[in-house]
């Protein structure tokens, strides 16, 4: 089973329990609507019904009720505006609710400024490396017919964990800056009146 997201190094990503332990449960015995909630909730780009139901080994039908359900409750957004319909998760939500796990994980600010540090250092190693400064100046090498089809290979899959990477910055960076603000509290708040 492929997926839209890659893992990278766990030292480098601050992958989390959940992000970690997704894969085992993909195969694990799981209904096809805990499946296709997995699936919907892990995209990185908007994704048609037919391919959710492909990567949850589900049909189609019922993998697009699901869906519905998931556009009626606000957790994902539907896009008629294509030739197809695709479906993508609240990437605002998606990205909030990471940095929550992230607070509440046990890591302490620092070690997760030492991961950004990481993050931002293999990034710049990959800029250094091949003489670009994006994962798509990346991909525009693969046109080299020099290359051997492994290095191919080779760049593409860091174009996308360097994407990868470039998304854990951002959610990272925002754990850190609202380090305070993500505590988890203790109180009920009081509803003003």
């Amino acid at each position: 089973m492929t997926s839209t997201y890659i893992k990278a190094k766990p030292e480098l990503c601050c992958m989390t329990e959940d992000e970690s332990n997704s894969e085992g449960l993909m195969e694990r015995q799981t209904t096809g609507e805990d499946r296709v909630r997995m699936t919907a909730r892990q995209l990185s780009e908007p994704r048609t019904a037919n391919w959710i139901a492909s990567e949850a080994g589900w049909s189609h039908e019922p993998t697009k009720r699901v869906l519905e359900r998931l556009v009626d409750d606000g957790i994902l957004h539907r896009d008629e505006s294509g030739t197809h319909t695709t479906y993508y998760p609240d990437y605002r939500r998606q990205a909030m609710q990471e940095a929550m796990r992230l607070r509440d994980s046990g890591h302490t600010v620092e070690e997760l400024t030492d991961r950004l540090a990481n993050m931002k250092t293999q990034i710049r190693d990959w800029e250094d490396e091949f003489g670009v400064e994006s994962p798509n100046q990346l991909r525009g090498t693969l046109a080299d017919e020099s290359l051997a089809g492994d290095e191919e290979d080779r760049r593409r899959e860091i174009a996308r964990e360097w994407e990868h990477l470039q998304r854990r910055i951002q959610i990272v960076g925002f754990a850190i800056r609202e380090w305070d603000f993500l505590a988890p509290t203790t109180e009920p708040a009081e509803a003003s009146s």
